[in-house]
């Protein structure tokens, strides 16, 4: 990896020292090819990353044009894909599932190689994947690893199609990397919820006023209150982002909501554990685990990316030097100086020697 291209820390030059600023570990960003990115991440953090998330393109047909705002109030246009994300689109996923099934292992063997022991990895997939891919994955990381298949599932938008049931669900399977893991399922914030209809026998309130829900069972009875966090179940109701969020919203047609990243990282890692996200897009799992105390690596190939999500990143050091909470400045990494070779080899073809 070349030398950091930019050091995103105009924070800490504009601010008093004072400030609850961490210099402990500098945070990465890398524009480049991310298996060639992990194959250089091996030497400092082989076994070191506690939390892997991606969020992958779901094999063929996947569309890299943004929508894009010009300045705050200014028109949307459609800005396409680069000629790099065009050649790898086309010689990696636009070859069917076979080049998207391998394009996946070749990463998830890098990924098991970066995971530290107890580390989880969630890999978020659709229904054209999710049954391949929980194949693949249980060939890399062995079917004893499986912790859980998440369904992520929300009612607020899209799925209407009319020929068939509304597809309003993802799968995230994740993995874990040997015992002990983490698992601070408490940090979901899920709690029970009284349903008269269903429990009407089971619900009471005791001499503090506190309502509790009785479960009897083999002829014991457990008492269980509302107000306690419960552990979560295997689907997640957590709603899709507006249409005009203007708080999340970035313009990547696949961008995932906040609140969504918080739940995973909240309960798979420890504050000051490190994160990585190898597919980071607009950034959302970066700009979660920055506000949440973690250290983070973030990947992506297209140059937009790493624009959007480095501009996002700047906001959220603002935002919580704004609020006295603490922050580390990030650097920002070019893989290589490759993006002029895939021009040529693309727009050369046949005349790379005279070239």
């Amino acid at each position: 990896i070349d030398e950091p291209r930019d050091r995103s820390n105009a924070l800490r030059l504009q601010f008093d020292e004072a400030t609850a600023h961490r210099d402990d570990f500098r945070n990465m960003l890398i524009w480049g090819d991310n298996k060639l990115a992990m194959a250089a991440l091996l030497e400092q953090f082989r076994g070191k990353i506690d939390l892997i998330y991606i969020d992958p393109p779901f094999a063929v047909g996947a569309d890299f044009t943004v929508q894009v705002q010009l300045g705050e109030e200014g028109d949307e246009v459609l800005k396409e894909h680069s000629v790099l994300e065009e050649v790898a689109y086309r010689d990696t996923w636009g070859k069917g599932m076979d080049s998207y099934l391998q394009m996946m292992y070749e990463r998830l063997r890098l990924i098991s190689d970066l995971l530290a022991p107890g580390g989880s990895v969630c890999v978020h997939l659709d229904y054209r994947v999710a049954s391949h891919m929980r194949i693949v994955m249980d060939e890399v990381f062995g079917t004893e690893m499986l912790l859980n298949e998440v369904i992520w599932h929300w009612t607020n938008a899209g799925g209407r199609s009319g020929s068939g049931y509304a597809r309003k669900h993802n799968t995230i399977l994740i993995y874990t990397n040997g015992q002990p893991y983490c698992f601070n399922w408490q940090e979901a914030g899920v709690t029970r919820v009284q349903d008269d209809s269903q429990f009407r026998n089971y619900f009471g309130t005791d001499d503090d006023g506190r309502m509790y829900q009785e479960v009897r069972t083999a002829k014991k009875t457990y008492r269980y209150y509302l107000d306690e966090p419960k552990i979560p179940d295997d689907v997640w109701q957590i709603q899709l982002m507006g249409q005009h969020d203007k708080t999340q919203r970035t313009g990547f047609p696949t961008q995932k909501p906040e609140s969504l990243l918080d739940r995973i990282i909240r309960v798979h890692s420890d504050p000051e554990d490190l994160v990585a996200d190898f597919f980071c897009g607009s950034g959302t799992t970066l700009a979660v685990a920055e506000k949440l105390g973690r250290r983070w690596i973030g990947v992506d190939l297209g140059r937009y990316a790493i624009h959007v999500t480095r501009k996002r990143l700047i906001q959220v050091q603002r935002e919580l030097h704004e609020e006295g909470q603490p922050y580390r400045s990030f650097d920002v990494y070019n893989l290589g100086r490759y993006e002029r070779q895939w021009w040529q080899w693309d727009r050369l073809t046949g005349a790379n020697d005279e070239h």
